[in-house]
Parts: structure tokens; sequence; C-alpha cells
């Protein structure tokens, strides 16, 4: 298979899921990151536990979990993985609530998918307890910040 070539094709253009029948089982992980910007006074009422829908990063956390379950449900084209382990921490800043996701499975694809959908429903979830105390919320930085396992091995985000 050449390095670049788009896996997600047929060699007559269709869109395919790809086959990783034949490929070696291996322990892997990913890890993600999302950012969701307020403004201070609602990281001081989320701070003090003063959000009328409760506690936006616990509820964050098990958002982010249990979607992370559901990847394949989500996403058309990932494979339905059986995780051995899923953790998102909502870190409460000065200008908003850091997500990050860790992803770990055994098996025969990756799980960057599954990291990367912890935090996006994760900041998602920030969002809907909290719109109604500042709608200008704003989620960025939605990235993978790393892999492991499998036969392209590691990746870190270099860090511009």
């Amino acid at each position: 298979m050449k390095k670049n070539k788009l896996t997600h094709y047929s060699k007559r253009g269709r869109v395919q899921m790809v086959d990783v029948s034949q490929k070696p089982t291996s322990e892997r992980q990913a890890r993600a990151h999302a950012f969701v910007k307020m403004k201070p006074a609602l990281v001081r009422q989320i701070r003090h536990w003063d959000v009328p829908k409760g506690d936006p990063l616990e509820v964050a956390r098990i958002a982010g979990i249990a979607a992370a379950k559901r990847t394949a449900e989500l996403i058309p084209l990932c494979h339905p993985l059986l995780l051995t382990h899923v953790d998102v921490e909502a870190q409460l800043c000065q200008n908003g609530v850091r997500l990050t996701s860790l992803v770990r499975c055994t098996g025969s694809t990756g799980v960057e998918m599954e990291a990367l959908t912890a935090v996006a429903v994760a900041a998602l979830t920030i969002y809907d307890m909290c719109k109604g105390l500042d709608r200008s919320l704003e989620i960025s930085a939605l990235y993978l910040v790393e892999k492991s396992g499998g036969k392209s091995g590691i990746y870190y985000r270099r860090h511009e």
C-alpha cells in the first residue's frame, strides 16, 4: 500500500470501510484536545458552582466518555472498537475550559477518532450546559495530541 493513498476509497473510486481483518492487533492509545473559550465571569460562575444546570465539567466528562464508546455510530466509516479505557479531563482555566481525552484499546485499528469524538462532544456539552448564561462561547483547538500503536507507530503533535 502506498503511504499517502486514501484508504477509504476503492480502486473504482467508491467510498469503503477499510478492511482491517488481516492487520495484527496491538495496544493502541490516543490523546486529543479541545478548548471552550468563555468570558471570565462565566469561569467564575462555574468555579463557584453557580450554573443552573449543574456542574458542566463533570457532565462534559461523562458525555465525552459515552461519545467515545459510540464513535462508530457517528462517523460512517469508523470501525466499532472494544475500548479498554476512556478518560476525559475538564480543566477550568482563566478564559475557558481545556478538555483532554485518553482512549485505549487492543485492536487492529487506532483510536484517534474515539479520542477526538470524546473531546468534541465534551466541548459541545459545556456549550449546552452554559449557553443560557453566555451564547458567545467558542469551541476551538480540536486536535489529536498523540497516538501510539499500529503500523504507523507513534505520533506527537508539534506545538507551533
